[in-house]
């Protein structure tokens, strides 16, 4: 795996241009997919792959609204492609899109870690020591000079498209129900997180296969997984983008407290 700060020479793969009102579920890199076309809000049945139920499409529509209640909140991401792993266990604020945490790479070439912090325009690294709380790494970030930061923009590895994904699982307002069940997500089956119980809900579905059968094959369906509970909070998302490559974010669901985001990662004092 390449050292974080000099990108990737991945080929990101050309996706249709969002519409705005769908763009935070369906855009991330190689996620990026136009919702579309209707699905249908069935309310029985748990067995196999189904249609979201209306309190189902509730819940999912809370979700974003939910995480940015709670912000600023920690996040751990895991990303695994053929060439190594990395973990990055940061603390994001929705309100200010922006994050800070320790990261660690292990797999082909030298491994390496420190601090890490990104924003919607990229991603800044800089040495430090992992430790185990997240929140350590904005008091560490918070002692450095914005001249202990390299900087670079978003490439198309599976980090980057998991810290843009991080972002985005946060917004100010609920999502439109009835919008998104449109879309078609799909209500894949049950898991239990940490001793909890989630649904798993697929994520809208690209354009091309937005009508697709809920028992056709899985590579109809979106990419991304949402375990979301009875209440509409967001425990993990994961996404499949293919070729052995995989992203897991999972959600803290607790806000921090008494930390602030240092402004140094972004040039500022």
């Amino acid at each position: 795996m390449r050292r974080i700060s000099s990108g990737t020479t991945e080929k990101a793969p050309r996706t249709p241009r969002p519409r705005r009102a769908r763009r935070a579920w369906c855009a991330v890199g190689v996620l990026t997919a136009a919702a579309a076309c209707a699905g249908l809000l069935l309310t029985g049945g748990d067995a196999g792959p189904r249609p979201l139920s209306a309190d189902e499409a509730q819940r999912l529509a809370l979700a974003r609204f939910r995480t940015y209640r709670i912000s600023p909140s920690e996040i751990t991401v895991h990303t695994a492609s053929g060439d190594g792993t990395a973990v990055v266990r940061a603390v994001v604020d929705h309100r200010r899109h922006r994050a800070v945490g320790w990261y660690e790479v292990t797999g082909a070439g030298r491994p390496n870690s420190g601090l890490l912090a990104w924003d919607q325009s990229g991603l800044a690294v800089a040495d430090g020591s992992p430790t185990a709380p997240a929140e350590d790494a904005l008091r560490a970030a918070g002692r450095l000079k914005t001249t202990a930061w390299t900087r670079r923009a978003f490439g198309a590895a599976p980090l980057d498209t998991a810290l843009r994904l991080a972002l985005s699982l946060g917004a100010d307002r609920p999502d439109n129900a009835q919008l998104l069940a449109q879309s078609g997500p799909l209500r894949l089956r049950d898991e239990r997180v940490d001793g909890r119980r989630y649904d798993v809900f697929s994520g809208p579905r690209p354009r091309p296969n937005a009508s697709a059968s809920p028992a056709g094959s899985p590579r109809d369906r979106s990419p991304l997984s949402y375990w979301i509970d009875d209440k509409g909070g967001m425990r993990r998302v994961r996404v499949d983008l293919g070729e052995g490559r995989t992203v897991t974010l999972d959600l803290g669901g607790v806000r921090v407290r008494g930390v602030v985001l240092p402004g140094a990662p972004w040039g500022e004092r």
